[in-house]
């Protein structure tokens, strides 16, 4: 039965990963027991990780087969047939996939039309490889970026919904959207039509930062009428894309790519979503990485909106603005620059006004006493008192005792 695919791809959910840039089989406990992703890749090896990269149905657990059991990206390319065809997932077919990769001039390619049209290759390690993504089990085993990624961009909230939105799901889009990025997070969703597209414009027309995760290349935009909006992305954050230059998009890729939506997020809002719609895969991948997945309620009587009260009964957490989704965001797990300069370790300092966030930069980690947040903050006792009051309630300090007060 088709679903409501958020990219205009229309496709059979029980075979939603089929034609998928990264083929690898199911996920079973064992493969988590005996594998781990690539964490860094040596300098060295950097041109064979990309040639083995590249090989159609080499995806982020085979890959971690090959080299746990050849040693190096290297080996894995001196490997004989023989030899590739003992280790598990490799058949035949992909064992001479591999044989070739070594000679092939796909590489090559690849790395001159990225150098042409202005895109990086980022590998697991890279500085800029998405810190979040690291995180996965099944990590991006490379990632084609058009743009930039900020430290800013680790705060970051996943907005997705129905290619077919309603004026109600518009408008609730915007109006989140822009209200997440005028605090200063970033918006990340999939560059579909409908809801997709409302949140990165009204994200870029606050003057905020937005990131597209792409199912299609990042020099290949789809929806073609999606070229302009693209590019404006670029301006304000990024492209992102596994899929390389010269590969053919296919239906299975968009569901694939939507485990990097919600990864590259603290959580992940569905705005408007049918029952059956390609979104709520994205809320699936939130929930088993430990993302907080959030629902904006809709009228029963819209087929829009069932998908999205569905995941309510189910335990989303229900919001109506952007306030809500901040408040229930926990702790970070790093501390973040924002695009103020300030450190962030919790999102909940993005709502605070220029007296709070100068009284909570004067509190430390241990007990600190009232006087000291006055001397530092030279504000009146009153005014200091009031406002860690208000500190207490967002959750960002506590008080171990009347005259003490800690992050």
């Amino acid at each position: 039965m088709p679903i409501d695919e958020p990219n205009g791809f229309d496709f059979d959910y029980e075979n939603e990963n089929e034609g998928a840039c990264f083929e690898d089989p199911p996920l079973s406990e064992s493969d988590f027991e005996v594998e781990s992703p690539i964490v860094q890749v040596p300098v060295d090896q950097r041109d064979s990780y990309t040639r083995l990269a590249l090989v159609p149905g080499v995806g982020p657990r085979t890959l971690a087969a090959l080299i746990a059991n050849f040693g190096s990206p290297g080996e894995v390319l001196q490997a004989t047939l023989s030899q590739l065809n003992q280790v598990s997932r490799i058949g035949p077919k992909m064992a001479s996939l591999i044989r070739d990769a070594k000679s092939s001039d796909l590489c090559d390619r690849v790395l001159e039309h990225c150098e042409r049209q202005n895109v990086n290759l980022l590998l697991p390690g890279d500085s800029n490889f998405p810190k979040w993504l690291m995180e996965l089990r099944d990590p991006p085993p490379l990632l084609f970026l058009k743009g930039s990624l900020l430290e800013e961009d680790s705060i970051a909230i996943a907005m997705v919904g129905t290619r077919h939105c309603t004026y109600y799901g518009k408008t609730m889009a915007e109006r989140i959207s822009k209200s997440l990025a005028r605090k200063g997070i970033t918006i990340v969703s999939g560059l579909a039509r409908g809801i997709d597209a409302v949140c990165h414009r009204s994200a870029l027309d606050v003057g905020g930062r937005t990131i597209a995760v792409l199912g299609s290349s990042v020099t290949e935009i789809y929806p073609p009428e999606h070229t302009q909006l693209a590019l404006d992305v670029t301006q304000q954050g990024a492209l992102i894309s596994e899929t390389h230059p010269f590969a053919k998009p296919k239906a299975g890729v968009f569901p694939q790519r939507n485990r990097i939506i919600s990864g590259l997020s603290l959580g992940v809002v569905v705005v408007e979503a049918a029952d059956r719609s390609g979104s709520l895969i994205t809320a699936r991948h939130a929930g088993d990485q430990g993302r907080d997945v959030f629902a904006v309620p809709g009228p029963a009587t819209s087929r829009t909106s069932r998908g999205c009260n569905q995941l309510i009964r189910d335990g989303a957490v229900l919001v109506q603005d952007a306030d809500e989704i901040i408040e229930h965001l926990g702790p970070l797990s790093v501390n973040v620059r924002s695009k103020e300069g300030n450190i962030v370790s919790h999102p909940a300092e993005l709502q605070l006004n220029e007296i709070e966030q100068k009284v909570l930069q004067c509190i430390d980690a241990q007990p600190t006493d009232i006087d000291t947040v006055v001397h530092r903050t030279q504000l009146p006792v009153p005014r200091v008192l009031s406002t860690v009051s208000v500190l207490e309630m967002k959750g960002l300090v506590r008080r171990p005792s009347g005259r003490t007060v800690c992050r």
